[in-house]
């Protein structure tokens, strides 16, 4: 099963948009930096629901004053090993591999965890303290990121980087992600096993790279059918060129709380 066809319009450079009452969220990064929670993992493997599961209750179980941006990464690999996972997508498959480049032990595997760019192995015990570490270093950067329903099943995203130095270097990426969805997988590991996943990636764009510490950026995207627009969430991060760590990220995440879009 392929991942839904997107009809995605073309960028342009980023423009006022009318703000209509209960179709539009726009949320702005704070002073200190947000945790960026990657989960790679796939439907075809037996260790990995537990591994959604924690990622599903992150933001719960790291407390109110965590800033935390979770994203489930499905990858294509376990795809030819008895069950064909309908979110999987290569260009995750190649994020994941990336990320590993440059590090000492470039394992890929799943489930897999990395907190602003960095391998978590020790997901189990240790995300909490990664997350406040993160989160109690300044802002390298704001960002500001708006998703706005343009009629029909057509959402506009639009994100704005302006780094706190010109000289800053990295690139802008953007996601849209899906909440509360079910697979009951009939072959593989996971055989007979309802699988429930929250944060999942639909939508991948970048890298985006900064111009003079900056970026803006938009984008149309018209919805398949069977994606549900409550449950979408936009994120936007940027990511550090010369290290691959995380300088900063954001999601729309608080506006689904306060059920504005």
């Amino acid at each position: 099963m392929k991942p839904p066809a997107l009809t995605i319009f073309a960028s342009a450079a980023c423009i006022a948009l009318p703000a209509y009452a209960g179709t539009a969220c726009e949320v702005k990064s704070g002073a200190t930096t947000a945790a960026l929670v990657e989960l790679y993992t796939s439907e075809g493997c037996s260790s990995c629901p537990p591994a959604d599961k924690q990622l599903g209750q992150l933001s719960r179980q790291s407390g109110a004053q965590a800033v935390v941006v979770p994203l489930a990464l499905h990858v294509s690999y376990w795809d030819a090993i008895g069950w064909k996972d309908p979110y999987a997508q290569k260009t995750f498959d190649l994020r994941q591999s990336a990320l590993l480049a440059n590090r000492k032990n470039h394992i890929v595997y799943t489930p897999q965890f990395f907190v602003n760019g960095n391998e978590l192995r020790a997901w189990r015990s240790d995300l909490p303290a990664a997350i406040r570490a993160i989160n109690s270093k300044p802002a390298a950067l704001d960002m500001q990121l708006k998703m706005t329903a343009t009629g029909g099943n057509v959402l506009t995203l639009t994100a704005d980087v302006l780094a706190r130095e010109q000289k800053a270097t990295g690139a802008l990426y953007v996601a849209l992600t899906e909440n509360a969805l079910t697979s009951a997988v009939s072959r593989g590991e996971n055989s007979g096993v309802t699988l429930r996943h929250e944060h999942v990636v639909r939508a991948w764009f970048g890298p985006l790279p900064l111009v003079q510490g900056g970026a803006s950026w938009q984008q149309r995207i018209a919805l398949p059918a069977e994606w549900r627009r409550e449950q979408l969430q936009a994120v936007a991060f940027v990511q550090d060129a010369r290290d691959g760590s995380v300088l900063q990220a954001v999601s729309t995440a608080s506006c689904n709380q306060r059920g504005e879009l």
